[in-house]
């Protein structure tokens, strides 16, 4: 998730952007820069760390252009430096780039530039970017208006993956282009300015009418016009929105509530979140962590603490340390761990998950831990969140912001982010054949395109929900890593629509829950597993006998006469599976709480961060 702004106009363009990048600094802070042409020159300065740290750059005041580009950054490819900052340019210095998204065949395209002899600087996939446009301007033998947008043209159809693009050239001192793909870009015009940026309150104080691109449509801007074309450079009409939202309510990009819109945003959170730890190698990289394979084999235990929903991350993260490293591992609720007098020393790791980094109750265990003798890792959202300023060692999701309280996207990239660090574990103690983790790899390089398949449930859901918004008990099943997502439904459910729900081991039915199971109650089962299979249904059987609905979340062929109502899910490696089968889970308790009436967004009685005990 990074930031990017952009200005075209009369008004020296440094504080604009600035001031844009401030605006967008949520999006990512772990380095920054900005690029404009001054006197038919393309200036470029950078920084590790946040904006204020652009912004206080010698010589930065002295700029006066008034064309520029600039970006946050929350590093996706390559470690935070000032290197890897945007804006890239290529080797001649001609083309400036700020780049939100991830380029997911980079490596070939740099090794078809290497083989051109072009050279790279950074270890970002973006670099390739400005030298694509270079390689294309210069085979171009045509010198027409239409030389710059044909190279940015021809640069972008190369790439796979999500992109958002500005581009400035000292050879066009009076002109930008802009292209999305899957990625968030939107221009603001005024008379003889124009504004760009990732999200529009960024730069909603500058204008109110908008031009929305779609997917490959590129926008060529002076002072006073723009003109738009499509990916064979045909003209097209675009007309302005006049956009009348205020900040808040332009976050939600179109979507009714923020909890919807983040459901969405999910390939793109799993997508950068991974990105920013499988590198050119396909090896896991952790740069920041110092676990050395002595230090991992002499482990006795590894403890995972968490509360809520970050908890149930720790859960799918249990079961893939356990079978990657065999290494044994304890998932606590942060509440409880510090009042049990837990069996802690130097031969223990403690894993700390929290979406806000700010969580009382983990921040006391992680603290607690401390004390003990073990090291600590915390895994959270949020850089510079009390956790990770208090722990040992800390690694990030890319989920970008999240403001409704009920936890998706966040949990879904805890999720990808700790089996990737069991597979980074496994590399390192080479506890497992090494064609087994590199098969795991390619299973979650396949995740964003599966879950966006997986999205393509949403008016199946929609309706069921409408059928059964007015239940009172809701009974979750699963088995192995399924009764995991048990847990996080269950919770979902009664976050948000304040309907009461239980989770259980579905082979612990007979033992007890059995018994509330009557006539027409609804019980809902997660099969992804095929080692389980024939034992999950026999217990969705007998709650079938008991006159249950059922509805069954799968990845299975199944015989879908035997229940209510059954919604596939691709395939995907067992370690992954609570991803794409939370997902309909999900929008399932959006959906029942937006027939309830109820404030989707801000339930009764929770807060999205909890900072007391």
């Amino acid at each position: 998730m990074c930031g990017i702004v952009g200005y075209i106009g009369t008004k020296k363009a440094c504080p604009i952007l600035l001031a844009g990048l401030s605006r967008l600094e949520y999006r990512g802070y772990d380095s920054a820069g900005i690029s404009t042409i001054e006197k038919n020159r393309l200036s470029l300065m950078k920084v590790k760390g946040r904006v204020k740290n652009l912004a206080n750059l010698d010589g930065i005041d002295n700029l006066e252009g008034t064309i520029g580009i600039a970006h946050t950054r929350w590093a996706t490819h390559g470690k935070p430096s000032k290197d890897n900052s945007h804006p890239h340019q290529d080797n001649s210095k001609s083309f400036s780039v700020v780049h939100n998204g991830i380029i997911e065949n980079y490596n070939e395209l740099r090794k078809f530039l290497t083989d051109n002899g072009y050279s790279f600087y950074s270890q970002t996939d973006t670099e390739v970017i400005p030298n694509l446009i270079h390689y294309y301007f210069t085979k171009d033998i045509a010198n027409d208006e239409l030389k710059f947008l044909r190279a940015v043209k021809n640069a972008c159809l190369d790439l796979k993956g999500s992109f958002a693009i500005e581009v400035i050239s000292k050879l066009y001192p009076d002109n930008m282009i802009v292209v999305r793909q899957d990625s968030p870009l939107v221009i603001g015009t005024c008379e003889d300015e124009k504004y760009l940026s990732s999200d529009i309150p960024a730069i909603l104080s500058y204008t109110r009418d908008f031009y929305l691109l779609n997917d490959l449509e590129f926008a060529v801007l002076t002072r006073n016009m723009v003109k738009f074309y499509d990916k064979d450079l045909n003209k097209i009409e675009k007309q302005t929105q006049n956009i009348e939202w205020n900040a808040s309510a332009a976050e939600k990009d179109g979507f009714d509530d923020f909890m919807l819109k983040e459901i969405y945003e999910q390939p793109t959170a799993i997508r950068e979140t991974i990105g920013s730890r499988i590198n050119l190698d396909n090896k896991c990289e952790f740069d920041e962590l110092q676990f050395t394979k002595k230090y991992l084999n002499n482990l006795n235990k590894i403890y995972i603490v968490a509360c809520g929903t970050a908890m149930h991350a720790g859960l799918t993260g249990k079961n893939a340390i356990e079978k990657l490293c065999k290494i044994p591992v304890e998932v606590d609720i942060a509440s409880e761990f510090r009042y049990r007098d837990p069996i802690i020393d130097e031969k223990t790791l403690c894993i700390f998950i929290s979406q806000s980094g700010e969580t009382a109750d983990t921040i006391a265990a992680l603290k607690l831990s401390k004390e003990k003798g073990a090291k600590t890792l915390a895994i959270s959202n949020v850089i510079g969140s009390s956790i990770t300023r208090e722990a040992d060692y800390s690694i990030y999701t890319h989920a970008g912001p999240e403001i409704a309280v009920a936890s998706t996207k966040a949990y879904t990239s805890q999720v990808v982010l700790i089996n990737i660090l069991a597979i980074y574990f496994a590399e390192i103690l080479e506890s497992c054949d090494i064609k087994i983790l590199n098969n795991i790899k390619k299973d979650i390089l396949d995740l964003p395109k599966k879950i966006e398949e997986t999205l393509k449930c949403n008016e199946i859901i929609k309706n069921f929900a409408k059928t059964i918004y007015q239940e009172k008990d809701v009974f979750f099943l699963g088995r192995g890593i399924d009764e995991t997502v048990a847990k996080e439904a269950s919770l979902k459910l009664k976050e948000i629509s304040y309907i009461h729900s239980d989770s259980y081991a579905a082979g612990e039915l007979k033992h007890g829950p059995i018994a509330l199971i009557e006539n027409g109650i609804l019980v809902i089962s997660i099969l992804t597993d095929s080692n389980l299979v024939k034992k999950t249904i026999s217990n969705i059987q007998e709650v079938i006998t008991r006159g249950a609905k059922t509805l069954v979340i799968t990845n299975q062929k199944l015989d879908k006469n035997m229940f209510d109502k059954v919604i596939d899910i691709p395939e995907t490696n067992c370690f992954f599976s609570p991803i794409l089968s939370i997902i309909p889970l999900q929008l399932l308790a959006y959906y029942i709480s937006k027939e309830k009436g109820l404030d989707v967004d801000k339930p009764r009685n929770l807060a999205k961060s909890v900072t007391v005990e």
